[in-house]
Parts: structure tokens; sequence; C-alpha cells
């Protein structure tokens, strides 16, 4: 029997007004000039300037005078190569220079897609019946640079999903942290993502100190790079290096902000242009304490890198690199639990075809087994995951998503064994899901994706993408689900 999905009328649109406040930068001549311009003008004007700023923006963001006085500390060691010192500056200076350093940036101008979905660690004053969840989304703006940001819902008994109003006041975080590395455990990742035989290693290696924070490693790279005896495999050694450095951050957002303000923007150089596709789960380890977790894909313009986000209640956020060997493409998901005392991952290491891996440590994947390929006219092009797997009663449901021809993605669904899970068990002949009329146009055409699903009751809850562009999301019954998936005896 086919399964009886039904599409909600819900659609989670993008929103240009809603901005954050970034960081402009157009280098060290123009900013020089730029500096001197400002401070040569005479205190009134400077007074002036910023209050016509103020009267303009500060109710389009939580507090701009902070924003704008952080934006101007980045300016420190450029305000000291013209021999000015920051503190002889007013304040008035301080925060005139920090807005000519500042733009809007519209977060989600050009899509609101690819969302997946998380039970909120707060469930106090729900209904029987109800659950109140998280969503996240990838939004997309100017320069199509993508940004993770959320929505928290309650679903009700009807299965309908119930936005709260978003908050207006985006925020990015108020703390950026780098990590503090040991000089052990980073060479033993070094050697780790690639071969260390070259010239720069081992001079590196002699000015590393026993811990050092990012920007000592970053003075510690420049005086290494420029030894006369460096080779082309020592500089592209040394790139790799500030590479794996940058990927380790962790970031607080204000307590006063909504889960809604919260905007996860690219920080580092790995991921400046773009944060992409954060499939969020809920892990709960042997001691029965949960965390959640989310893997993503980081792009600088020119390389991917697969990350894990590492939350417990969605302000305090830890981010590190994913190494081995398959991490090195896009929609790694991960399981809920260990299985047999190992973490456990779907990948996708050759963009065609369905792997899992096993690890002892959640950020080292070495080793993958195929556990799926195309079998239907739907997904012969490729296939992938749609976020981590479901544990039911039956085994881990797991949707995926199929490319056929005309580059149409659709939803399908698969089950594996809950204690073997690289044992398929069953896979829906036909799609699940299929881009209807109202959903084939967008940025990018003929696509629904999802990066997760959620149980509700009896019910799977599916948020999906339209065509890169809007989300909306649909409901099976899982039991039907689960009974209407083919077991393969052979």
């Amino acid at each position: 029997m086919a399964v009886h999905l039904i599409r909600k009328n819900t659609v989670f649109q993008p929103d240009s007004s809603r901005v954050i406040a970034r960081f402009l930068y157009n280098g060290e001549d123009r900013s020089k000039e730029l500096i001197s311009t400002i401070l040569a003008l005479d205190a009134g004007t400077q007074v002036r300037q910023l209050n016509s700023v103020l009267r303009k923006y500060a109710k389009r963001h939580r507090n701009i005078l902070k924003v704008f006085e952080r934006h101007f500390r980045k300016l420190e060691v450029l305000l000291k190569a013209m021999q000015i010192d920051p503190q002889d500056l007013e304040t008035n200076q301080r925060l005139l220079i920090g807005a000519y350093f500042t733009m809007e940036y519209s977060i989600e101008a050009a899509a609101f897609f690819n969302p997946s979905i998380v039970a909120d660690p707060d469930q106090s004053g729900v209904e029987l019946g109800e659950t109140r969840v998280i969503l996240s989304f990838r939004a997309t703006g100017e320069g199509h640079i993508s940004s993770i940001v959320f929505r928290s819902a309650l679903i009700d008994q009807n299965d309908d999903i119930v936005i709260d109003t978003p908050g207006r006041l985006l925020d990015s975080p108020e703390h950026v942290r780098n990590h503090i590395y040991k000089k052990k455990s980073f060479l033993s990742k070094l050697g780790e993502m690639q071969d260390l035989d070259n010239l720069a290693y081992p001079a590196l290696e002699r000015k590393l100190t026993e811990t050092f924070t990012y920007e000592e490693l970053k003075r510690y790279v420049e005086e290494t790079s420029g030894l006369s005896e460096m080779d082309i495999a020592g500089a592209v050694f040394l790139r790799e290096v500030m590479w794996l450095a940058s990927s380790h951050y962790e970031m607080d957002f204000s307590l006063d902000t909504d889960i809604s303000e919260r905007v996860i923007f690219p920080i580092a150089d790995t991921e400046k242009r773009g944060i992409e596709d954060a499939r969020f789960v809920c892990f709960t380890d042997d001691k029965q304490e949960r965390t959640y977790f989310a893997t993503y894909t980081a792009y600088d313009g020119v390389n991917i890198l697969p990350k894990l986000l590492t939350t417990r209640d969605f302000y305090h956020f830890k981010v590190l690199p994913l190494h081995g060997e398959i991490a090195q493409n896009k929609g790694m998901a991960l399981f809920p639990r260990k299985i047999k005392g190992k973490y456990a991952m779907l990948c996708r290491i050759d963009g065609v075809n369905n792997y899992i891996a096993y690890s002892d440590n959640i950020s080292v994947w070495r080793k993958a087994t195929l556990i799926q390929t195309p079998k239907f006219p739907w997904e012969f092009v490729q296939m992938g995951n749609c976020g981590s797997p479901i544990e039911t009663r039956a085994g881990w449901l797991v949707l995926t998503h199929g490319v056929g021809p005309m580059r149409e993605y659709v939803l399908g669904a698969s089950l594996f064994e809950l204690e073997s899970p690289e044992n398929e068990i069953g896979r829906l002949i036909n799609p699940l899901l299929i881009p209807n009329a109202s959903e084939r146009d967008g940025y990018v055409p003929n696509v629904v994706y999802s990066c997760g699903a959620f149980v509700h009751n009896q019910s799977l809850i599916i948020p999906y993408a339209t065509s890169d562009y809007a989300s909306t999301y649909a409901v099976v019954n899982l039991e039907e689900l689960l009974e209407d998936l083919i077991v393969d005896k052979n």
C-alpha cells in the first residue's frame, strides 16, 4: 500500500528584514585613509555623525554601541601601525570609527532552506500530546554566504507546527574564544590529516610551546614560512596548519536573546564562504546524558570541510573539524547513540552511495562500509541521507534523497537493523516526496531536501526545503511507513 503523506500549508519564507551587523574591512590602505579622515573631523561633527547613525540603526540591533566598540577593537593593530594609541581616543571617536567599519547583512534575504528539527531541551509547560521543538535552517544572504539560524515552535496534537513569533534583534555570538592547543595532540591531528615529511614540519615543531593560542601559532607559522629553505610541500603544509587551527572555536550568545535571534555566521577561515546543511541530532551517551550535535559542511570558496557543532543549551556552542580519510564529503549524519560501544555516522564518501562509519573518537573517522547504492530510477544519479537515523521498533529509519532525470531531488526512506545498521532491511520502491507544481521553481529548481525529521506521537514530521528557496513540512504516519518499507530478502 502507498504511504499517505500529508503536506502542510505552513511555509517558512526568507525575510530580508532580518539583519546582523558585520565587520566591514576594505584593506589596509583604504582603512588607514578612512580612519585619518574620520579623526580629522572636528569634535562637534564627530558627535553629530555618531548621533545620526544611532537614530537610524539603534532600534535595528540589540546593542549597536557594543557592536561598534567590538569592531573598533579589531582595528587596534592597524591603529598602532598608524602610531595612534587606541586608549588616547575619545569614546565618540572610537564608536564612530566602529560605525564606519560596520555593515548590515541580511541573513536570509536569498533563501531559507534545508531544515532539521530536534526536541527543545525545555519541555516545561507543554500540554499532553504536544512537543516543543527547535528547527534549524540554512539561511543565505548576499554573496550566497550561508549561516545557521533557528526557530522555536510547538507541535500540537494535530501535528501542526506553530512557530513562535521570531525576535527582531538578531545577534552574533557575544563571545568567541579560539581554542588553546596542546602541542602533542595538535601534532597528532596534523598527522591524521596529511604526510608530515616536509621541510616545514621540524622547523615548526621546534617553535611550538607545550600550549599555544591561535595567534601564537600564527606567529610561529609566519616565522617558519620565511625560512630560506622552504619548499612547495612545506608551504602547503603550513597552510594546512592554519586551516586546522582556525577550525576550533567556542561561542556564547547573550542570555537575553531569543533562540530565533541567535545566528551562527561563518567565523573561521575554513567556512568564510558558508556554513551549509547542519544536521542536528539529540545524542544520548552511556550515562543517559543528552548533547545536541550538528554535522555541517564548512566552505571556504574552494574546499569543503566537515565540522561538528556541539551544544547542551543552544547558548554555548563548540566547533571542531572532523578528521580522517572519510571526513571529506558533504552529508555526514551522526546516529543518536553509540552502537556496540562506538560512535556511528552515515556518510557519502564517493558522492553517489551511502556508507556507514564507526569510531571510538567522535572527531576522527577513518573507515567506512558501503551500505546502499542507487536501485530505483529516481535515485540513479546519486543518493544520500536526509539527516540522522531515527530509532524505531522495526530498525533505524533513514530518510534519503535520490537524484534522477533532470537532476530532480526526491525523498525516499530506508530501514536498517538496529544493532547492525550496515544491513539494509527495507527501502521504498517509490519516492516518499516529489516536488509538486508549487515546489518546482526556486533558486535551484526541482529539489526537495531535508536535514532531519522528528517523531511526534505516532507521526513522522518531515521539514523540508523547496528548490533551495523556502521551507515547509509534511507528515506521515510512522507505523504506516514502517509497514510499507519493503524487506529485501536477497
